[in-house]
């Protein structure tokens, strides 16, 4: 296969779900009720999270690995991956028959480190090595260089996002008619450079929405600057969208489709995530609920039709505890506080019966450091009832005899408690 990159069309895209038929789901397309009732629009969701690998990353690993031909497919191919491509990487290569090699970081959560084997058995193995996605593609394209192996780009090639680009094809198969906007997540923008180039050819009076975490908003970056561009640094939570810089194929298809692009707090991700689960009974991966995140901010109107792409469900329940502290910080439900305790008997309950409301719970309670002074600090977690309760609690603590001092979430002290 050749190594030059070439625009994406929709016949691609045409051509791409051809030669997937009958090997990956055709996923369903479900109305959200409470969704829909939130926003007065008609909220559909893409179901991504119900294919074999629980997202759409099998789409484009398979158009890609499909089209090798039969001398690359017997050398075998490699791919680096957070957890999801790696999955579509080892279903495309059980289906076809062809080895694999997955570079895996050691952020990736153990349930997808233990699905790639699954999914993809003999004809794969796992080096896992890195803190980050760039560090395990750095090593994948060495061990390419080195054996002549193809690889296998999780986003940053026209082959990857044709395939890629079938799930919004979908949609305008399934609806009776084309919606007024779709909303895709984005990482490294091969999903979204796919929807949108097929949206902006055969569908162009739809609106398309791109979302990235803002932790992790390469595609505004490369956007603002004219180009890819390499972030410093990358908030990790949103582990399937935690790309430091877009792909050369990816950025100029989304330029010309005049996509829009906005970024969400991670602890928004957080409360949608609970809310899918909650309500619709689907457990996503952060990345999964980026699209349906942000249905309330971005100027939806009522009685429109809207399809937000719900990208994946490749959730460690183990991250649950991590998400429901990140959504109640972000609802305001949940502050840190250091206390100067003194240090004598019933100075807990005095501050129980002085600062607490009866809404409140004390959630985290740890001395930072016991001495033999008169006083001693504590670092204290409180949840409140509703976020309205948090103006009445620091005037408790300004007119209580111990002195406390918030923690921000802003502060770097706060990357020592999430």
């Amino acid at each position: 296969m050749t190594s030059l990159r070439s625009p994406v069309t929709a016949d691609d895209v045409d051509a791409a779900a051809q030669r997937l038929h009958g090997r990956v789901t055709r996923t369903p397309l479900t109305r959200s009720e409470r969704l829909s009732v939130a926003t007065g629009a008609h909220v559909w969701l893409k179901r991504e999270d119900l294919q074999e690998v629980r997202s759409y990353k099998s789409r484009g690993a398979t158009n890609f690995i499909a089209q090798l031909s039969p001398a690359e497919q017997d050398a075998g191919v490699v791919c680096a991956s957070a957890g999801n491509h790696a999955q579509g990487v080892a279903f495309a290569c059980a289906q076809l028959g062809v080895r694999a090699r997955i570079h895996l970081p050691r952020t990736t959560p153990r349930q997808k480190r233990e699905r790639v084997a699954r999914i993809g058995g003999e004809f794969v193995d796992i080096v896992v090595g890195g803190d980050t996605y760039d560090a395990a593609a750095s090593a994948a394209s060495d061990y390419a260089q080195t054996t002549g192996c193809t690889l296998v780009p999780a986003f940053d090639h026209p082959t990857t996002i044709a395939g890629q680009g079938t799930v919004v094809r979908e949609v305008m198969e399934d609806l009776a008619e084309a919606p007024d906007v779709v909303v895709v997540p984005v990482g490294g923008g091969g999903l979204l450079a796919g929807a949108s180039t097929y949206l902006a050819e055969r569908h162009p009076h739809v609106r398309i929405v791109g979302v990235e975490p803002a932790g992790a908003a390469s595609m505004q970056a490369a956007l603002a600057a004219g180009g890819p561009v390499m972030l410093p640094a990358v908030d990790p939570f949103v582990d399937g969208a935690a790309v430091r810089r877009v792909g050369d194929s990816t950025y100029p298809l989304v330029r010309a489709s005049g996509a829009e692009v906005v970024s969400v707090d991670e602890g928004r991700v957080c409360v949608e995530m609970l809310a899918l689960y909650q309500t619709e009974g689907i457990v996503a991966e952060p990345a999964g609920a980026l699209s349906t995140s942000v249905l309330d901010v971005i100027g939806i109107e009522p009685g429109q039709r809207v399809v937000a792409i719900l990208s994946g469900g490749n959730n460690d329940v183990l991250r649950y505890p991590e998400v429901m502290e990140r959504a109640l910080v972000h609802e305001g439900r949940k502050h840190y506080f250091l206390v100067n305790f003194p240090q004598e008997p019933g100075a807990l309950r005095r501050f129980l019966s002085e600062v607490l409301g009866p809404d409140d719970d004390i959630a985290l309670f740890e001395y930072v450091k016991r001495n033999n002074r008169e006083t001693g600090p504590a670092l204290v977690g409180i949840e409140l009832g509703s976020r309205e309760d948090l103006e009445p609690l620091l005037d408790r603590m300004a007119a209580s005899s111990m002195q406390a001092e918030q923690i921000p979430p802003d502060s770097p002290l706060f990357g020592f408690i999430l």
